[in-house]
């Protein structure tokens, strides 16, 4: 037995071996895409708040050039009238948020100054001599008379001919500028040139130095330095990553990035914990080892079963030959009667579509005298006004004449109108259902019925709407369910005393009903009406087959739609066809 396992287990402490190897690949290879991410959105938080910060100092200093540049301040510098340019000075400092606004002289001397502000000698100052130099200064440094960071612009007042007069100084509040993004993510801090950080939204990193242990600064207080936290620093991928630590305010891993910012004489630093990248890489890592696992399970099952399923299949492969043998005779069968099926569904269509097209040859038939006179009117006219117009033309009467001529054109297009729709109506239909015009289809039909209706004084109720109304279905064909709808109507009211025929059109949601309705004696089984071969007129009478209705029934059904049949309350019967609506902007 443990001959027989060995083979196995070597193979599956191979198989986890590999595993170890492709699971620390994916976690080394997860790990640094994560960090180069990681690099980018820190670079972008880094130049955001350096941007930020830059953006807040740019105002006081503007302010300074500014303020450098009234009239009334460099008139002080000459000597006049000092007292009315501090309310200038003090409006200014309210309104910017400045510490305070000071007009020193040549020599360092406070002139003028905002309320409250210190009396501070800028002699020798770096700034100060800078702005004597005629270029703007600028400094940072803690200030013992306010007890807080500052930041000192000091623009050179020139005078009239020329020579700088002395400077305007603005004292910024530099934790009025930190505190709007104190304690938010990442820990960003800026250090000066001697490493000392002077800005951050971490206040415990403030005074501390970065270049080892502090020494006396003359911008800050001794008391206030303090030495950098501690940290490792080890690079991966090209990325500095530093192992912090600096209490529960700093990440213990973090991505450090620097950005040199020349312009306010500081360096921007972002440590950015790397956390989340360890999270991504070891998630990555354990999927990897999770599918190689599960694979590595279920080829070792597939092994295990290869065996077993190969005599399966020898076993399975007889009888799948017999039952091949037995499938390919039936399938045979079947073939054989799909094909009876599929001839005999052929004739099916062809005996209902020559049905079809026998009914409407009926129905023409039916109204053939009808229709013959009235063709037979329009003819006559026409032999009457051509013979008229002939005699006032020998009498030299050409209006008259023009009028007849005119009238014979309006019967020729009358007959052409009753003509064509019974060319329409003849014909046979077999394209499949499309947007149809529910109110030139009534037209039609009621055009061919209408010498009927007219010989029989049958009254045609039919008020049509003055804007199409779009259905699916064949023109053809729908007119033939029409057709028969009012040609039956009109047998039924033949011994009625009251003999009117109401088609109407309504719109029901997302259907159309037709509804045909006459004052006839009703129906008297509404069940059976759709049956082929049912029907109600007199036995050997010329029409009366019962297949027009059935007919109708299938036609309609072809369309999607559904007719139905009833008795009204009123008397005489009710035949509705619902169809498919089609909206006016789809069909144009």
């Amino acid at each position: 037995m443990g001959r027989v396992f060995r083979p196995y287990l070597l193979v599956i402490a191979g198989f986890l071996v590999a595993v170890t190897g492709v699971t620390a690949v994916v976690w080394w290879y997860g790990y640094t895409a994560a960090l180069a991410q990681l690099d980018q959105r820190a670079r972008s938080d880094l130049a955001l708040a350096s941007d930020s910060l830059t953006a807040e100092l740019r105002r006081y200093r503007e302010l300074a050039v500014l303020t450098a540049d009234r009239p009334q301040v460099r008139a002080v510098l000459d000597g006049r009238a000092p007292d009315a340019v501090r309310p200038v000075l003090q409006e200014i400092a309210d309104k910017t948020g400045a510490l305070d606004i000071m007009l020193v002289d040549d020599a360092g001397r406070v002139l003028v100054a905002t309320a409250d502000a210190p009396n501070v000698d800028h002699a020798g100052r770096r700034y100060f001599e800078r702005a004597l130099d005629g270029a703007l200064g600028f400094h940072h440094l803690y200030s013992e008379a306010y007890q807080q960071r500052a930041v000192v612009f000091a623009a050179p007042v020139f005078s009239d001919a020329g020579p700088v007069l002395g400077a305007l100084v603005v004292y910024a509040d530099i934790e009025a500028v930190e505190a709007s993004w104190r304690g938010a993510r990442p820990a960003v801090f800026f250090t000066d040139r001697r490493g000392v950080i002077f800005l951050s939204n971490r206040s415990e990193l403030v005074f501390r130095s970065r270049l080892g242990d502090p020494a006396p600064r003359a911008e800050y207080p001794a008391s206030r330095l303090a030495p950098f936290v501690r940290y490792s620093e080890e690079l991966v991928s090209g990325h500095e990553v530093w192992d912090v630590d600096g209490g529960r305010y700093l990440p213990e891993r973090a991505l450090h990035l620097t950005l040199d910012l020349p312009v306010i004489e500081m360096t921007g630093e972002v440590l950015v914990d790397v956390a989340p990248a360890r999270q991504l890489a070891g998630l990555q890592a354990a999927a990897v080892a999770a599918l190689c696992c599960a694979f590595g399970l279920l080829l070792l099952v597939a092994t295990q079963r290869r065996r077993t399923l190969a005599l399966l299949n020898a076993r399975l492969e007889r009888r799948v030959a017999d039952r091949t043998a037995e499938l390919r005779a039936v399938n045979a069968d079947l073939r054989r009667e799909v094909a009876e099926r599929t001839a005999a569904e052929a004739r099916l269509q062809k005996a209902q579509d020559d049905l079809v097209q026998a009914g409407k040859l009926s129905a023409l038939g039916q109204m053939s005298a009808g229709i013959s006179h009235e063709l037979n009117q329009p003819l006559t006219a026409i032999r009457s006004f051509a013979e008229n117009a002939q005699g006032f033309l020998d009498r030299g009467k050409p209006e008259v004449a023009a009028q007849n001529l005119g009238r014979i054109s309006e019967l020729a297009r009358r007959m052409g109108r009753i003509i064509r729709n019974l060319r329409a109506f003849a014909r046979q239909e077999d394209e499949p259902p499309k947007d149809v015009d529910l109110v030139a289809v009534v037209d039609a039909a009621l055009e061919i019925v209408a010498p009927r209706a007219a010989q029989d004084d049958v009254t045609l109720d039919w008020t049509p709407d003055a804007a199409p109304v779009i259905v699916r279905g064949g023109e053809v064909r729908l007119q033939q369910v029409v057709l028969n709808l009012l040609t039956n109507g009109m047998d039924a009211m033949e011994q009625s005393a009251e003999k009117v025929l109401t088609i109407s059109v309504l719109r029901e949601g997302a259907r159309t009903v037709l509804s045909v309705r006459d004052t006839g004696p009703g129906i008297d089984a509404p069940e059976k009406i759709f049956d082929p071969f049912y029907t109600t007129k007199a036995i050997g009478a010329a029409e009366g087959m019962g297949l027009g209705l059935s007919i109708s029934y299938g036609l309609v059904q072809s369309f999607g739609g559904a007719i139905r049949g009833r008795n009204h309350p009123d008397g005489g019967a009710v035949f509705t066809v619902e169809l498919d609506s089609v909206a006016q902007e789809a069909a144009a």
